[in-house]
């Protein structure tokens, strides 16, 4: 496959599990605020459905990520590297075991506190995987050159420099 296709194929994979994270946050708040126990279980069943979408979708963003970012070792293409562990980690052994279990006590009726704080680490997994799938799409759009890097200050940290 070409690099233009893989570039293209992990474009759509990435936004696509950056907006069903997106969707699966955002519906949660809002039947938390406005919703009543049987929104709240549609909600729950609605995002365990949907892991059908967003995990292949990391997959193949992690995946032709990796293609595409080969061998290299430096700058935007290493900081990309190195929050996919996070990303992956996160959805893994956070998030989805949130999304299982989450289901089955909105399904029992079962809203106590074993719900709310595994809501409450769900959305902040939620928000971290949004913080970091984000920062991957503003570096790979540096990467390509769809949008500008910010100008470098003089004495910056290395980070701020990469």
């Amino acid at each position: 496959m070409s690099r233009p296709v893989i570039t293209r194929i992990h474009a759509f994979a990435a936004s696509l599990a950056f907006l069903t994270i997106l969707a699966f946050w955002t519906s949660t708040v809002a039947v938390e605020l406005l919703g009543g126990p049987a929104q709240i279980a549609a909600v729950k069943r609605a995002i365990l459905a949907g892991l059908a979408i967003l995990v292949p979708a990391l997959a193949l963003a992690g995946a032709t990520g990796m293609r595409l970012g080969g061998k290299a070792t430096g700058g935007l293409a290493r900081a990309k590297k190195r929050r996919m562990p996070f990303i992956a980690a996160n959805g893994l052994l956070i998030l989805v075991p949130c999304a299982v279990i989450l289901d089955r006590l909105a399904s029992a009726g079962d809203f106590g506190a074993l719900f709310v704080g595994l809501q409450a680490l769900e959305l902040a997994g939620g928000a971290v995987n949004l913080t970091l799938l984000g920062l991957n799409m503003r570096d790979g759009l540096r990467m390509t050159g769809r949008i500008r890097r910010p100008a470098r200050e003089p004495g910056g940290t290395a980070a701020q420099r990469g």
